[in-house]
């Protein structure tokens, strides 16, 4: 009787879009243990422990709303400068960190990518959903502003689920795209802070798009995060909401998600030979 042995030959994949989905969700169970891996990691050892996801946003609302609220005076639209400033902190801060946490994240898992095999895409998404809990420890913060200043949300606070997701796909795309330039190109890493700074003044987290003239106002239509801050406003402090930037924001983040995902797996067999 005699022994067979199974062998599984694995490919580099083929062909202009060849994510298989099927198997990142095979591997749903390792995609959870590194995103938990994360959030532990980050707050192991520290004295103040998960409380810091609470404390940094809020450092940064009595920053702006003492520099842009009480100094600059900048117009909130009828609204306290301190809910309207962290309304669209809220959205930036988990954009941003879900940028910077993907961006990295592949070149941080060098030991994991020499050694097993795995979908390598499940890393800058395990990053992403890490950030999620900083996101929902975050919204203490609002939730106890609005309670302070007698805000209290309508129905559109249940868009808030899909506010999210409209949020995840411009920052995980870029993360994405970022995780394997980075591999490929280590300047990419210095790079990304002063990218996020400048991505940061060119959207109206700290002012309103009233104050921009009129016909400058469609190069903020170009930026993603412009529409998203827009609809979390509209969602939870009942600002107007314009419709233009919240479908040019939708497929702003489908290209660049999709993008992303084209360049990461063009770049994905190189990943164990460079890194």
């Amino acid at each position: 009787m005699s022994d067979t042995t199974l062998i599984k030959v694995i490919r580099p994949p083929r062909g202009w879009w060849s994510i298989n989905w099927a198997e990142i969700w095979r591997y749903r169970e390792l995609l959870f243990f590194l995103a938990w891996r994360d959030v532990k990691v980050r707050y192991k050892q520290t004295t103040l422990g998960i409380l810091w996801a609470f404390i940094q946003p809020f450092v940064q609302l009595v920053i702006f709303s003492i520099v842009f609220g009480r100094f600059a005076k900048m117009n909130s639209d009828g609204l306290p400068y301190p809910v309207f400033a962290y309304a669209g902190l809220l959205p930036w801060h988990f954009f941003a960190e879900t940028l910077n946490r993907s961006s990295g994240s592949v070149l941080g898992s060098t030991s994991l990518i020499t050694k097993v095999y795995f979908p390598r895409l499940i890393i800058p998404i395990a990053a992403s959903v890490s950030c999620c809990v900083d996101f929902l420890i975050a919204i203490g913060i609002l939730v106890g502003l609005m309670v302070y200043y007698g805000i209290f949300p309508g129905f559109g606070i249940l868009a808030v689920p899909l506010l999210i997701v409209l949020t995840l796909m411009p920052a995980l795309g870029a993360g994405i795209l970022l995780s394997a330039l980075t591999v490929m190109f280590r300047d990419v890493k210095y790079v990304v802070p002063f990218a996020v700074q400048a991505w940061f003044f060119a959207t109206p987290v700290v002012y309103s798009v009233s104050v921009v003239p009129a016909r400058y106002r469609w190069v903020f239509m170009l930026n993603p995060m412009s529409g998203v801050v827009s609809a979390y406003r509209a969602a939870l402090l009942g600002t107007s909401f314009h419709w233009t930037y919240a479908a040019l924001t939708l497929v702003l983040g489908i290209v660049l998600l999709a993008w992303g995902l084209f360049l990461f797996r063009r770049m994905e067999r190189y990943f164990a030979d460079v890194i």
